[in-house]
């Protein structure tokens, strides 16, 4: 099933009050004290931090589309419920950055934080994330186009942030950084298994 934060379409006015909302949300969980022997600016921490930041920001822009513009309600909720939350980790990333003496932005290339990390870039790309012509694809798409699209989409880019959640899990032992990887291991994780099932109601696809 999908995470917590459910969300009624109907009772959301647009775009902005998703994104302050979550943005509010994953500041406020991520004020705690800073600490001596904070991550360095080339940390596995840092880079996490910054490239699942990037990661997430590509998800909120597809579960805004379906939330939108989704043909189906279960598909119009797990848009909004995954723009949310994501937004919210994202605002949790940054403050962390922020605690940490660091800048959002890096020289260091994406990936470069996991051993072997940038062998899994496709194109340029961090794992599981789309292309410009396949969110254009989405943006354009209507009807049950937009739910085929969206499923199909937001899997592979679930399963490309288990797999850098992983990778950080191996490298860090900060508390901050292992308890939200972890929750968002078993969100995506959950969330995968329900747009699987998603998929099997989808219209089959004629022509």
């Amino acid at each position: 099933m999908a995470s917590s934060n459910k969300l009624d379409p109907r009772s959301w006015p647009g775009l902005a009050i998703f994104l302050v909302a979550g943005l509010v949300l994953g500041l406020t969980a991520g004020l705690v004290l800073t600490r001596d022997n904070n991550p360095g600016d080339t940390s596995a921490e840092a880079g996490f931090a910054r490239d699942m930041a990037m990661h997430h920001a590509q998800a909120v822009a597809m579960g805004m589309i379906a939330y939108q513009h989704g043909f189906d309600g279960e598909i119009r909720v797990m848009g909004g419920d995954i723009a949310l939350t994501q937004q919210g980790q994202i605002g949790r990333m940054n403050q962390w950055l922020e605690q940490w003496g660091l800048g959002q932005n890096s020289t260091q290339a994406a990936m470069s934080w996991m051993p072997a990390g940038m062998g899994s870039l496709e194109n340029g790309l961090m794992p599981g994330m789309a292309t410009q012509a396949e969110m254009d694809a989405l943006e354009k798409a209507t009807g049950t186009e937009v739910d085929r699209l969206f499923l199909e989409m937001m899997i592979k880019h679930h399963l490309g942030g288990v797999h850098m959640v992983d990778g950080v899990l191996k490298l860090s032992n900060d508390p901050d950084v292992v308890a939200l990887a972890s929750t968002m291991k078993a969100n995506q994780q959950a969330e995968i298994t329900y747009m699987q099932e998603l998929q099997k109601k989808l219209p089959r696809k004629t022509g």
